[in-house]
């Protein structure tokens, strides 16, 4: 099974990312996916966490993740308020939206880095709401290179399901360029 713990802010998208990551791995042939969002007072600009886990057989496991193999972080600003790293296990994957590189960040010795610089990928593609750039679609492309699990092509079959058509071709080729722009 590989748990997977998406930190960002209210309006960013991020408990969709971990809907669109579940669906996409079905279809990449996972049995197993749930994605969950952590309930509190959120609200727009508000730390909040969402999960997804995958596995090959269908899973039975609800509960909050404790150590996830991969945390996706949608607002490096979160890195300095939240201790992201505890919540990932020995050998885990932190995927960071910021226009620095992997060896920028100061990881535990047992901890890789992938980034992107999603920000700048949503505002060239018009991923924008209410002028806020919306990093959760080119976060998933940084996912689908960095970790491997579920190829670009299932990740476009998520999106298309998930997002109504008019959404789909912008969000499509931000996905696509931001997987070949993730930095590991």
């Amino acid at each position: 099974m590989n748990e997977i713990v998406w930190y960002g802010r209210g309006g960013q998208g991020v408990v969709i990312a971990a809907q669109i990551l579940a669906e996409s791995a079905f279809f990449q042939g996972f049995q197993g996916v749930t994605s969950a969002p952590t309930f509190g007072p959120e609200r727009r600009g508000a730390p909040l966490t969402a999960s997804t886990r995958i596995a090959d057989e269908p899973l039975r496991t609800f509960s909050q993740i404790e150590l996830a193999d991969i945390a996706v972080v949608l607002d490096s600003s979160l890195l300095k308020t939240v201790d992201v790293q505890s919540s990932v296990k020995d050998g885990g994957l932190i995927i960071i939206n910021t226009d620095l590189c992997p060896a920028d960040f100061a990881l535990r010795k047992s901890l890789k880095a992938a980034t992107l610089d999603a920000v700048r990928i949503a505002v060239n593609h018009h991923l924008l709401k209410e002028g806020a750039p919306i990093v959760n679609t080119p976060m998933l492309g940084a996912f689908a290179r960095a970790a491997g699990l579920v190829s670009l092509e299932c990740m476009e079959k998520g999106l298309r399901k998930k997002l109504p058509p008019r959404l789909a071709d912008a969000n499509i080729a931000a996905l696509k360029e931001a997987y070949w722009e993730t930095r590991a």
